[in-house]
């Protein structure tokens, strides 16, 4: 019996130490990377990033009637590639949208073409890809500055097309698309708009392993409960880890690692009688980067839901509510730093998607805009069912920029 107990002890023992080994190994092979970001660049992720980004997610929140997703810093990509084209009134209110002050427009630059240099590189188990683009009529063609700004700062493709074969116009912007998303989106658009003088384009690709893996055993159907009158069965993954945790009186939050670390979900989940709107409320008032900072690493009993959004939303109204509503009037907007004549910003949308599974997550989105022609105790468990609705974000771990956003009803 004795030399029973002790073979156990030491099978135990060696199972430990390979366990320990294998994940030093993984370490050496996959090391954590941070984000190596100019003093001003680092200030914005902190505080003028924060301020857009959860700024766009509470509009987000009231606009949407139940599930979505969004990537902020597709936007913010967007974004910084329409103020390269914007003159006066209309680039100040851009930077004031996107968190900076007006004239800073260079400084945008800097921040996007470093976010693109680094990010897709922080992880080998996390593929990102970025990609920007702009395809032009020839008609009406794009001013060389904007052009060498585009492919100098956001890497671009600037193409200019004969919009007036509207087929193979279609089919370029469409592939475009559904190379730099995995084949995620085949078909952004329907048409090709005989209004539109160009299509801006930001397209992001995201897929990463959990470093901790859900095991499918442990998927289960569950009640979700979304307040309508019936609870919506879910397939509910569980496991038992230690995880960076927090909780007040709004939410509790857990932050899921992917890979080595430097990309993680954050979830959010409202306290009982508190919503979604609480969440944002709170986090619009906090350092966001002193709130990932300060959470624990604590035992969680966790549950979240498998599931899959897919999400379009348009956003004209909705940036002109945040601060640039001249962009997008016709007789006001100033372009004249794109092309001449001045077009005008005549759509913006986003469509997204999300898979959530027990190895990880895989999301897409494109960002689009069309110009218009002119005319608790450290280690005590936590207990966190994700069993109501939800927000979560894909964050890098080393600034806490967010790179997706987004809010899951059981719909």
């Amino acid at each position: 019996m004795k030399k029973q107990i002790l073979f156990i002890i030491a099978a135990a023992a060696a199972m430990i130490f390979v366990s320990c080994d294998r994940a030093e190994l993984e370490a050496r092979r996959n090391p954590y990377k941070a984000l190596n970001l100019t003093t001003k660049s680092a200030e914005f992720v902190g505080k003028g990033n924060s301020t857009f980004t959860f700024e766009f997610i509470d509009r987000v929140n009231s606009a949407a009637g139940g599930s979505y997703f969004v990537s902020p810093l597709s936007l913010q990509f967007l974004l910084g590639m329409t103020l390269n084209g914007a003159q006066g009134e209309t680039a100040g209110e851009i930077c004031d949208v996107l968190g900076y002050g007006a004239g800073e427009t260079d400084a945008v630059n800097d921040y996007a073409q470093e976010m693109l240099k680094q990010l897709p590189g922080l992880d080998k188990k996390t593929k990102l890809t970025i990609a920007n683009a702009i395809f032009a009529d020839k008609a009406y063609p794009l001013l060389p500055t904007y052009e060498s700004a585009l492919q100098q700062h956001y890497a671009a493709e600037v193409e200019n097309l004969d919009f007036s074969d509207g087929p193979a116009t279609l089919k370029r912007i469409n592939d475009w698309c559904s190379n730099n998303t995995n084949g995620l989106f085949k078909n952004i658009l329907d048409k090709v708009d005989p209004e539109v003088q160009a299509y801006l384009l930001n397209a992001m690709y995201f897929k990463s392993q959990w470093a901790e893996k859900f095991e499918k055993k442990n998927t289960s159907a569950k009640d979700f409960y979304n307040g309508t009158c019936e609870p919506i069965p879910v397939q509910m993954m569980k496991q038992v880890k230690k995880f960076d945790y927090s909780e007040n009186e709004s939410f509790q939050a857990v932050r899921l690692p992917y890979g080595n670390g430097a990309y993680s979900m954050v979830v959010l989940l409202p306290m009982a009688g508190r919503s979604d709107k609480d969440i944002t409320a709170f986090l619009k008032q906090t350092d966001w980067n002193v709130f990932l900072r300060q959470m624990d690493l604590r035992e969680v009993d966790l549950w979240l839901p498998k599931f899959e959004t897919t999400y379009h939303i348009d956003l004209e109204e909705m940036l002109a509510a945040m601060g640039m509503p001249l962009a997008f009037n016709p007789a006001a907007a100033d372009f004249g730093a794109m092309a001449q004549p001045s077009p005008y910003l005549s759509a913006v949308t986003q469509d997204a998607i999300v898979k959530v599974d027990e190895e990880g997550t895989e999301a897409a989105v494109v960002s689009k805009a069309h110009f218009g022609k002119a005319t608790a105790a450290p280690f005590d468990r936590a207990v966190f069912h994700a069993d109501h609705p939800f927000l979560y974000l894909i964050v890098e771990k080393s600034t806490g920029a967010i790179l997706f956003a987004g809010r899951y009803t059981g719909q």
